[in-house]
């Protein structure tokens, strides 16, 4: 129970870092969002809380979205280009900070 809990915490923080993985490969719908993470990861996230971070994430002009028929798909621009590159180079880093915290000191 802990582990879900912490897994879909984890995955609501980096849920812009998904989002623009994901719209790289290829473009994204919110529904595509919601029904990825609960593929991937078993986690069910709120359309609410997916809806948000889009529309964040393309007010600081890192995806754009286009109506493809009834709804909106968003595509990563150049400047989101950029953020995945300079993330994808410090994953290390970060998989090594959540190990630092998640760590059991020794007793």
């Amino acid at each position: 129970m802990m582990f879900k809990k912490m897994r879909s915490r984890i995955i609501k923080d980096f849920m812009d870092m998904l989002i623009l993985s994901e719209s790289r490969r290829v473009p994204i719908s919110g529904y595509d969002v919601v029904a990825l993470i609960h593929k991937k990861y078993n986690v069910l996230v709120s359309s609410g809380t997916v809806y948000s971070t889009l529309y964040s994430l393309e007010r600081n002009g890192l995806i754009r979205g286009n109506l493809v028929g009834r709804g909106r798909v968003y595509r990563l621009t150049d400047d989101g280009e950029k953020i995945v590159q300079a993330f994808s180079k410090v994953t290390k880093k970060v998989q090594l900070l959540l190990i630092s915290i998640l760590a059991v000191p020794n007793e």
